[in-house]
């Protein structure tokens, strides 16, 4: 957890700058399947429904504690394994992302969301070595701070396909778009170049055998069967119901009535910058509260705020409303996220990064996945207000497992890190 004598000096060490980087190349991709490419089928004329199923391309991040174990146990000679398999991922998702672009949606539909599915592959195996590589690079105190930092960027992220690449998409081909928006890979892989391959603790797999079974050996060790299914229960439960209500977030935009450089400028900048707003008071809250008691507060403030697109739905394309609304939601998620993602790297043993970080990011990516793709159905049965209404009440089960996840007055175990 974060130590709470923190101070701001550690916002600006060559560590937090390293995460700033890493995390805004670890965002874009994700963004990219979820805005840009949500708005390109959208405005081609697909239908409600197609577009809820191509949520079903992100199965990868949902999966990708299967090929895990490879990163902990492969590397790449003198780069490193954490350096080697950034700079791997970056190149080809750099160049995966430009070619899809080039598609005709009209009528290459199924090749686009075979191309779609590789940039997610791409994207969760980069996810997993940046990953591994932030938790071991950050102390233990700097875990809070590293991960507001890590989100903020990540959130930053979205705002090249979910704002300047849509306000682009009026002007130019959506293939100069698409590869504009890819060359924003490049700073994060020049990062990989420049960084330096971190401290390896304890010794290395020495097979794949040890990279697969080791790590989920040590997670059910901790507290037994039971104690892993109520971790793995709540980050499954803790951001469903704002994921569902995310998920078509461009495509109720559209049909309120807005056109792409009202979406582009009023609504996914004012995410932004609410979502970068609550991720940095989330991360200077947490020197207070803690990991466990942030949960709490956090997960009530992200909640309530999904009400408000019911209340969008009901008034209609009103930009001032949505601005406020699509603000408030954000803040929410944005200190939500903070808390979320310093549970999970307290909850990762550092011999183990990579397998067990992507463990729980995968269980964490199932909403958005597999849930998400029912989406489309569920809006054209019950509307657009009914169904935000039910995201709500979606959100609450993972708050009514904090009791017994993290207790309010229970003092936070620190990380399990061990020293090199």
């Amino acid at each position: 957890m974060t130590a709470p004598d923190a101070t701001w000096r550690q916002y600006l060490n060559r560590r937090m700058l390293i995460c700033v980087f890493l995390g805004f190349t670890s965002g874009l991709p994700l963004f990219i399947l979820l805005s840009l490419l949500q708005a390109w089928l959208a405005k081609s004329g697909l239908n409600v429904k197609t577009l809820g199923l191509f949520a079903l391309v992100m199965f990868p991040y949902t999966w990708k504690f299967v090929w895990s174990p490879l990163m902990d146990r492969f590397h790449f000679g003198r780069i490193g394994r954490r350096r080697g398999w950034m700079l791997f991922t970056q190149l080809l998702l750099f160049l995966g992302i430009g070619c899809m672009g080039m598609l005709d949606p009209l009528t290459q539909v199924p090749t686009i969301a075979f191309m779609a599915s590789v940039v997610a592959f791409l994207s969760a195996s980069q996810d997993i070595a940046i990953d591994a590589f932030r938790r071991e690079i950050l102390p233990d105190g700097e875990l809070g701070l590293g991960s507001a930092i890590h989100v903020n960027a990540y959130k930053l992220s979205g705002m090249v396909p979910g704002a300047l690449s849509l306000v682009l998409a009026d002007q130019m081909p959506w293939a100069s778009v698409f590869w504009i928006t890819a060359a924003f890979m490049l700073p994060g892989l020049l990062c990989s170049l420049l960084v330096k391959e971190p401290k390896v603790y304890g010794a290395p797999p020495k097979s794949l055998s040890e990279a697969v079974v080791l790590p989920f050996r040590e997670f059910i060790a901790r507290g037994g069967w039971s104690g892993a299914l109520w971790v793995l229960g709540f980050i499954f439960l803790y951001k469903l119901g704002d994921s569902m209500a995310t998920a078509l977030a461009t495509k109720f935009y559209i049909d309120l009535g807005f056109s792409m450089t009202e979406i582009g400028v009023v609504s996914k900048t004012t995410s932004l910058w609410a979502s970068v707003a609550g991720g940095i008071l989330g991360g200077i809250w947490m020197v207070k509260l803690g990991i466990n008691r942030a949960l709490w507060v956090f997960g009530v403030l992200q909640a309530i705020p999904i009400l408000g697109f019911a209340w969008l739905a009901h008034v209609g394309a009103n930009l001032p409303t949505l601005a406020v609304v699509i603000g408030l939601e954000a803040f929410g998620v944005g200190l939500g996220t903070t808390a979320f993602v310093a549970y999970i790297m307290r909850e990762t043993d550092p011999r183990y990064t990579a397998t067990q970080f992507a463990l729980f990011t995968s269980l964490m990516a199932v909403p958005r996945t597999f849930v998400n793709s029912s989406v489309g159905y569920v809006v054209a049965e019950t509307g657009w207000l009914t169904f935000f209404v039910i995201c709500f009440v979606l959100a609450l089960p993972g708050m009514l497992m904090l009791p017994r996840i993290a207790p309010w007055n229970e003092k936070p175990v620190e990380s399990q890190t061990t020293k090199a």
